[in-house]
């Protein structure tokens, strides 16, 4: 009987000690976050260091790195407000969540049921048999004309009719912006004051105002984009939240089903990643060049420019990185494996496996310059992306300088160029001129861009 009395009491003893680990996770900031130092959360201060440092490199203006609900480590203007880009998108998805709960947005509502067109030439009956849900998923199959999105974007659009509705995954602004529409006429309530009423203020943004949203209108259609201004310690809120499936310190504000069903993939994205709800699943996966191993239930909201924010579950973990648009004109946008290079950098701070690191001061190999350099790639072709969607794919560096891509997605770029060597570099010349830094070694070839991060790990092929 004493035995057993010991037993019963050492159990209860672990579930309080147990319940107090998971109360210290589930910390959420009040009116201001809680700081605590690295050597208090068990993060290294000299790789946090190390991080930064290559963050100042890429120039970022703000990046926060939160767990446990407290701010690890900050830098940069985490309190000025601005452009979200794309991360706007997330910002909607949780609003139709709550939307689709209280019965206003039914998700398998058709376009046409909903009264939804746009401007000459108007959307076609297969069109407009596109679903809320497949919007949301960026399969909607409508490739009419879009406001708010690049040259690049407009030039990689499918031709009208191309693509049956929920056939074909493509990142269409057109999706995006018609779902504000559909929102906004379901509730009756503007986008910018009902995620400041509804999410904003019950999660306790700091900088966040209605009127830090405003419409981009245009000729091309009659669906406004939302672009949303919004500082770096805000956002890391947001993302606390869905790091909680949606609750904060007890308030359910975007219902549990919904973020869990928003953020599952529906679709490989052919940049590494899936695709939920307006909601991006995993990351680079490696297939051009070892990147960042993130842990599988890894989801981020991401924005052109540079702006992202993580969430990652398993590590109770929230890092938000931010790009000042103001400054656009002098900041070049990040890449995503220079992202993916400071995730590694903060992941090892924290003591986590981050994956092989993939930098230019751990490569092994020669690194030719000039006439040497030129007579070892000249005439050789170099397979790559064997993992990669519509991979391997395959880069012929031509005698006197013609680049040919012989197996190859258009969608990713021009299929002919040329190439040089200056000094240490290969450059490649398409639409864009990249030069790198390459890596000789045997029959491979790696490149490494002007932060030392690896681009392409490369092999010649066997004829």
């Amino acid at each position: 009987m004493y035995v057993r009395c010991i037993t019963f009491v050492l159990i209860i003893i672990c579930a309080l000690a147990q319940s107090g680990r998971v109360a210290a996770e589930n910390h959420f900031p009040g009116a201001e976050w809680e700081h605590v130092t690295p050597v208090e959360s068990g993060w290294s201060q000299a790789e946090l260091a190390r991080a930064r440092a290559f963050s100042d490199e890429i120039r970022s203006s703000a990046v926060m790195i939160v767990q446990h609900g407290k701010v690890v480590a900050e830098w940069g203007n985490t309190t000025k407000r601005t452009e979200l880009a794309s991360v706007r998108k997330s910002l909607l998805s949780a609003l139709i969540g709550i939307a689709v709960t209280e019965h206003l947005i039914k998700l398998d509502s058709t376009v046409g049921e909903l009264g939804i067109d746009d401007n000459p030439p108007n959307l076609t009956e297969a069109e407009k048999g596109a679903t809320v849900r497949q919007l949301l998923q960026a399969r909607s199959g409508i490739y009419h004309s879009a406001l708010y999105e690049t040259p690049a974007m407009a030039a990689q659009r499918p031709p009208r009719g191309s693509h049956a509705p929920g056939t074909f995954w493509y990142y269409n602004n057109w999706d995006f912006n018609a779902l504000g529409s559909i929102y906004e006429r379901a509730t009756g309530v503007g986008i910018f004051e009902a995620f400041d009423r509804l999410i904003a203020r019950p999660i306790g943004m700091q900088e966040y105002r209605a009127k830090d949203g405003v419409y981009f209108r245009g000729k091309d259609s009659i669906h406004p984009a939302y672009p949303i201004r919004m500082s770096a310690r805000d956002l890391a809120r947001f993302g606390l939240l869905y790091l909680h499936k949606g609750n904060w310190a007890g308030k359910q504000i975007v219902p549990r089903d919904w973020v869990e069903e928003s953020t599952r993939s529906y679709s490989p994205s052919g940049f590494g990643s899936g695709y939920g709800y307006l909601w991006w699943t995993g990351f680079l996966d490696g297939s051009f060049a070892p990147t960042v191993k993130l842990p599988e239930d890894s989801i981020s909201a991401r924005g052109a420019g540079g702006q992202y924010a993580f969430v990652i579950p398993s590590l109770d973990l929230v890092v938000v990185h931010r790009v000042d648009r103001d400054l656009v004109n002098s900041v070049p946008e990040p890449s995503a494996r220079n992202i993916a290079r400071l995730l590694w950098l903060i992941l090892k701070a924290g003591g986590y496996d981050p994956g092989p690191d993939a930098s230019i001061a751990t490569a092994t190999g020669d690194r030719p310059a000039g006439d040497e350099l030129t007579k070892r790639v000249e005439s050789k072709t170099f397979s790559f992306g064997a993992k990669a969607k519509g991979g391997p794919f395959e880069i012929r560096l031509e005698p006197e300088g013609g680049l040919t891509y012989l197996r190859w997605d258009r969608s990713l770029g021009p299929e002919t160029g040329t190439w040089t060597v200056e000094g240490e570099q290969l450059c490649l010349l398409r639409a864009v001129s990249r030069c790198y830094l390459p890596v000789l070694s045997g029959e491979s070839m790696q490149l490494f861009d002007e932060y030392g991060v690896m681009q392409l790990d490369a092999t010649a092929r066997t004829q």
